[in-house]
């Protein structure tokens, strides 16, 4: 990796100004024209000039500077057009592993695993839910046996997006079945292309096959793949658990973007089915996709300067409520020609294609808004009482492991 004057003077412990930083972006282009770079050679140089998310370390794709200074970077970058990392193909790898990774990786394995991630190139998965263990997921069975300097893994996961195309997984296993359900277990990134792991996909409602389950036979993981100690993994994971939360729920979509955008354009664009009492519905919509927006994207910021918190969840809930709100509407102004939809083939998902997707295929996506990365029901335990402090309520050994954490 080549440092910039602006890298260099970060990790020599000089202050970097929002000057400095826009004019280490003017030289960073001239060095590497978007027009004539190659696109993964231009994402990597970026990462390795710290201008993928500056915030983060020097060395890790970033230059230690505060959050709002992104802005700054990707501004003049969209300006020179130059190439993104497509975000979208890789939502659980910047989303959710990148965060654990630099809150509980060391070094080496920050400098493995961040850099591939953010361009792009290697895709990651998540190896949590189990068929018996979903809410209560610290009641999972899958196992791993200490083997030398291996450990040996068996067991079924399952809802594992992206797990057809992924290179790497966040995986949660037990390691000491002796212990309460919760101090038992411990953290792995395991390689995606190793012996024993196979993967089948799970047709979902819209047709596709966006979520697959994954089984785990004798599967080797490496300890220095392991994050954090032995029997830590719990810690471990609710750092991921609240990254995903503010990862579905305070996504960075501009104004009129996502679901929200998707019905404004129709309205616009078609007469035949308005109505004033959808027209005000649409108006409500709107103001509270607004709102979330706003106020998400404050979330959001706060997330990235340390662990995020059960916050994330309120916004995970208003995002799951909205976004179905609102493929409801359209489906509505449509009338009957919401009926129609383009392909029921059992297929892979295309993320480049959801775009020009129908109304009925947002209208059925956002069923499992309310489910992903955890149900409706557990989000509103967590803020009542994680945030409010409300009482909990009886229940037995079954039930979520979010309200049996220590307070």
């Amino acid at each position: 990796m080549t440092d910039t004057p602006t890298a260099a003077a970060a990790s020599a412990g000089h202050p970097v100004t929002e000057g400095s930083l826009a004019a280490c972006v003017a030289d960073f282009l001239s060095a590497h024209d978007p027009a004539t770079t190659p696109r993964i050679g231009f994402l990597r140089a970026r990462f390795d000039a710290g201008l993928a998310w500056v915030q983060y370390p020097v060395g890790c794709g970033g230059l230690g500077l505060d959050v709002a200074a992104q802005s700054i970077v990707d501004a003049a970058l969209e300006a020179a057009g130059a190439p993104d990392n497509a975000p979208h193909r890789n939502v659980i790898g910047l989303g959710m592993a990148a965060p654990t990774i630099l809150a509980h990786g060391t070094l080496e394995q920050q400098r493995q695993w961040l850099r591939p991630l953010w361009t792009g190139e290697e895709i990651w998965c998540q190896l949590f839910s189990e068929p018996s263990a979903g809410s209560d997921l610290a009641s999972l069975a899958t196992r791993a046996v200490a083997d030398g300097t291996d450990w040996v893994v068996n067991g079924q996961k399952v809802w594992t997006s992206l797990a057809h195309e992924a290179r790497w997984a966040l995986l949660i296993a037990r390691t000491d079945p002796t212990v309460p359900k919760h101090r038992g277990l411990t953290y792995f990134v395991c390689d995606m292309r190793s012996p024993g792991v196979d993967v089948r996909a799970l047709r979902q409602l819209t047709g596709e096959a966006e979520f697959n389950e994954v089984f785990l036979d004798n599967v080797r993981v490496p300890d220095r793949n392991r994050l954090g100690e032995v029997g830590a993994g719990w810690k471990v994971t609710q750092s991921t658990l609240m990254n995903e939360r503010v990862a579905i729920g305070a996504g960075t979509a501009p104004r009129e973007g996502g679901p929200i955008g998707f019905l404004a354009d129709l309205w616009r664009q078609d007469t035949t089915h308005r109505t004033i009492g959808s027209f005000d519905r649409l108006l409500q919509l709107w103001v509270e996709a607004e709102t979330m927006r706003l106020t998400t994207e404050r979330l959001r910021q706060q997330a990235v300067t340390g662990t995020p918190g059960p916050e994330g969840s309120g916004s995970k809930l208003a995002y799951s409520q909205l976004a179905q709100r609102v493929s409801s509407l359209e489906l509505d102004v449509l009338a009957d020609r919401g009926l129609r939809f383009d392909d029921w083939t059992f297929r892979r998902p295309n993320l480049d294609e959801e775009h020009s997707r129908p109304a009925g295929y947002r209208f059925l996506r956002t069923k499992g808004n309310s489910i992903e990365g955890g149900t409706s029901e557990i989000m509103r335990n967590i803020i009542a009482e994680r945030i409010l402090g409300l009482p909990a309520e009886s229940r037995t050994d079954t039930t979520t492991a979010w309200n049996e954490l220590p307070r």
